[in-house]
């Protein structure tokens, strides 16, 4: 964020017409400058100085936030669509008229680059990006003032308010830059313009929108086309390939297989399980240590090397800086902590434009009875401690933080706030025992600050104590699968998500709140009680319960739920209970087309049409129906019966009711296997949390949740000894068995008993040796090397291994994720 001293901050509002090549259409106060940048209503920074840029999407149009954002206090605005003028009568707004609303922010962004010439990092590929920047700017901590993009800022958005953040003081820029599609890397390039470049590595991310994995690779390539220098490394043949044209003088190649490459890099496992990273360079050699072993952590950590190195960083200050690197959590993570609250943790730096990425998550958590902020020093800006400070404390305001837990000497003599309490501490051992942690509850708790101070010891007291097994949820994967099956959705069709079963067993409360920001039109559940759930935790999106009971009447109306109507007898009751209790209800008429579960029949419908026409409280707000077999292509002319049928009887009753009503008949498989099917709205389900079960499209999404636990013990066990319950576990030979923290209670079933089932460690498979017990499971890891105590266990974290795991149990994917028990710790990372 910019450091409000400087005079470069203070751009003109009216500078913007010749910036954006836009037209100011009101300049009523003309003094007013441009500092904070806001792209999302929900996230806005509440300042004299904000602009918002109302970005006209596919599914999004912020044009029509502008009333809120005038109603929380701004005044600045940029627009795209001459007609919002309208919301700007009186004479206190700044406005410009641009052509677009992302390209005038990026040429912002770049007006503001210009302004500074200190080295920029600029870092692409399709994995490796946001590791390879926090561990450069880790290295670079001690001798330089890193601005770095926040979290994985890296979008057509992402980057410029990434490098909006660029000040005079700043002696180094590192910057990620991701791509979905041809074009969009020459426009970051222009508001990056990058001095040196680093191409990570290439795989199939984004990929269906490029002709080919090599056309991806040319495109990200452009990001580095006036570099000075690019770090690759030349084994990864298409990046090589789409180098190739460059200028040599430029290419910074790498290799572990090519002697005669610029730098030649070998890898040497240590008994530790450490890893010495020797490069060898202009017949010199540097040996540096890193405490991994990890391929991918290898290669991530050797880009950044020989990039500095290059840069002309000497081998003997990095090796004494690569001990202070950690294995960073590439994603701002949220967390379920203790006393019904929720943690942001963002513990691996402190910076403003961090600290303003991090609080931009709190107004997801509206339900909240507290928001408290736990900060360390701020250590890297050049402005005066009261100026760093008072910025400090005026963000938070914006935030409405109720309580800010200083931790460090800096932030205890200087920060000043005076909006709540503040509570200080010297170092974080201080404040770990002298606050009760223990006595927070239902609250926000943003736990953000620099490594050296080790606020990750407070996280770890704040998380919710359970035990080590824990579903990792991959917001970022989510959104990636929701958008893929919005572009197959036809134009002004609707699209309602199934949130049943815990979200298919990943949390429903939150999984809701992510696709309430992405703004879905419905949501779904099976009961009443998970739609109050949703309610209470500030889920205001219309919400369809497919399995009311007539003793849920009171509740659903209270919660404003739209119950499923599946049959005369349930109908014939909620009509009585309208009428006595004069209370309007939403209802989902549910027509069986051939499932023949629930559902009213064809003879059905003239008396439904009877009973509703006559009651003026019910309303029907749409009918549907479910697809027997959309997911397989044997049933094809049975699912177009069914559509048929559907539509005869949806007709029937529109036709009844005398009014419009929304029609639904098409599941995840039938999205993609019927798009003739969509009528006016379709249910979202399995496909949103990775598993595309015609397989037709399973390229195109990414599983959403790792289901992991820890090794509790290893034990050598000999020939004829036997394991567990009922000694069903009977060693054939000397055998390593190891004993993992996760059992039926958990959801991992006891048909995965006696080898039906594995895990993976160390990436190797583990079969069941025994049977399943309650609260653990024993596996044979007779062949995994160097196994111990705490090490990681996966369950399953691909769609490959989803699938391997529903095929051992006879059953389907549905039922692994759903059986995931509340008990497990559910984190969520989120990009």
């Amino acid at each position: 964020m910019p450091d409000i001293n400087n005079n470069e901050n203070n751009i003109p509002f009216s500078n913007l017409e010749k910036i954006t090549d836009g037209k100011i259409l009101k300049l009523d106060i003309e003094q007013r400058s441009v500092k904070y940048l806001i792209t999302d209503s929900r996230r806005p920074i509440i300042h004299s100085e904000s602009v918002f840029f109302a970005i006209k999407g596919n599914n999004h149009d912020g044009h029509d936030y502008i009333p809120s954002m005038i109603n929380n206090g701004i005044n600045q605005f940029i627009i795209e669509d001459k007609t919002a003028i309208k919301h700007f009568e009186s004479n206190d707004f700044n406005v410009c008229l641009v052509d677009s609303s992302i390209k005038a922010l990026q040429d912002l962004a770049s007006y503001k680059r210009s302004l500074t010439k200190s080295p920029i990092i600029a870092i692409t590929g399709s994995n490796g990006k946001t590791i390879i920047k926090e561990w450069i700017s880790q290295l670079l901590y001690d001798s330089e003032k890193v601005i770095q993009s926040p979290m994985s800022y890296n979008s057509q958005i992402g980057v410029p308010i990434s490098v909006w953040g660029i000040e005079s003081f700043h002696t180094v820029g590192i910057f990620e830059a991701g791509i979905s599609q041809p074009g969009e890397m020459k426009k970051l390039e222009k508001v990056i313009k990058p001095t040196h470049g680093i191409f990570s590595n290439i795989g199939s991310a984004h990929e269906s929108n490029f002709h080919s994995i090599d056309q991806k690779a040319a495109e990200k390539a452009i990001l580095f086309q006036n570099c000075e220098r690019i770090t690759y490394c030349k084994d990864h043949e298409i990046i090589h390939n789409a180098l190739i044209n460059y200028d040599k003088s430029k290419l910074n190649g790498w290799s572990a297989i090519d002697e005669s490459s610029n730098y030649f890099v070998a890898y040497d496992k240590t008994e530790d399980n450490f890893t010495n990273i020797t490069i060898h360079h202009h017949k010199k050699k540097s040996i540096f240590t890193v405490k991994f072993t990890d391929p991918g952590g290898l290669e991530n950590i050797t880009h950044g090397l020989v990039c500095l190195l290059d840069m002309g960083y000497k081998s003997d200050y990095l090796k004494n800086q690569l001990p202070r690197i950690k294995e960073v959590d590439m994603r701002l993570t949220i967390k379920r902590g203790i006393n019904q609250s929720f943690i942001i943790d963002d513990t691996y730096n402190n910076d403003m434009a961090g600290l303003e990425a991090a609080l931009s998550r709190v107004n997801q958590f509206p339900n909240v009875d507290k928001r408290i902020v736990v900060l360390s020093d701020i250590q890297q800006s050049a402005a005066t401690k009261e100026k760093l400070y008072e910025q400090v404390s005026n963000l938070l305001e914006s935030f409405k933080v109720e309580m800010v837990i200083a931790i460090g000497i800096e932030i205890t003599q200087y920060l000043n706030y005076k909006s709540g309490e503040k509570i200080s501490f010297q170092n974080t051992n201080e404040a770990l025992n002298n606050f009760a942690w223990d006595e927070i509850e239902n609250s926000l708790i943003v736990v953000k600050g620099g490594r050296v101070f080790q606020l990750e010891k407070i996280v770890r007291r704040l998380e919710k104590k359970i035990h080590g097994t824990t579903l990792e949820i991959n917001l970022s994967a989510l959104t990636n699968n929701l958008n893929f099956y919005r572009s197959k959705i036809k134009p002004g069709v609707k699209l309602m998500v199934m949130v049943k079963a815990l979200a298919y067993g990943s949390g429903a409360v939150e999984i809701g709140k992510i696709l309430q920001f992405h703004r879905v039109d419905y949501l779904a559940v099976a009961y009443p009680d998970e739609g109050v759930n949703l309610r209470r935790n500030g889920i205001y999106l219309p919400i369809m319960v497919m399995n009311p009971s007539p003793e849920s009447f009171d509740m659903l109306h209270r919660y404003d739920l739209e119950p499923e109507v599946y049959s005369l007898s349930f109908l014939k009751k909620l009509d009585t209970y309208t009428k006595e209790e004069k209370k309007s209800f939403k209802v989902h008429i549910k027509l069986d087309t051939g499932m023949h579960r629930l559902g009213f029949n064809t003879e059905d419908l003239k008396k439904v049409i009877e009973i509703i026409s006559a009651n003026k409280y019910i309303r029907v707000a749409a009918a549907f129906s479910h697809l027997a077999g959309a997911d397989s292509f044997s049933h094809n002319e049975f699912s177009k019966q069914q559509n048929n049928q559907f539509g005869k009887m949806s007709e029937v009753l529109i036709d009844g009711l005398g009014h419009g009503i929304i029609r639904h008949l098409c599941n995840s498989a039938g999205i993609i296997r019927f798009p003739e099917f969509q009528y006016d709205m379709v249910r979202l389900g399995i496909g949103l949390y990775g598993v595309e079960v015609t397989e037709m499209e399973q390229k195109n999404l990414l599983p959403i949740s790792k289901l992991k636990t820890i090794v509790s013990q290893v034990k050598e066990i000999k020939k004829g000894q036997t394991v567990g319950y009922g000694r069903a576990g009977v060693a054939q030979k000397d055998m390593k068995i190891a004993t993992i923290a996760i059992g039926y209670a958990d959801g991992f079933s006891r048909i995965f008993s006696q080898g039906n089932g594995s895990v993976y460690i160390k990436g190797v498979k583990a079969p069941v040796f025994g049977n399943v017990c309650m609260d653990m499971t024993m596996v044979d890891v007779t062949s995994i090397e160097d196994i111990k105590e705490g090490d990681e266990v996966v369950v399953f974290e691909t769609t490959e291994q989803l699938l391997e795991l529903a095929e051992a149990g006879k059953t389907i994917p549905y039922e692994i994720l759903t059986n995931v028990s509340e008990r497990v710790k559910r984190v969520f990372q989120s990009i």
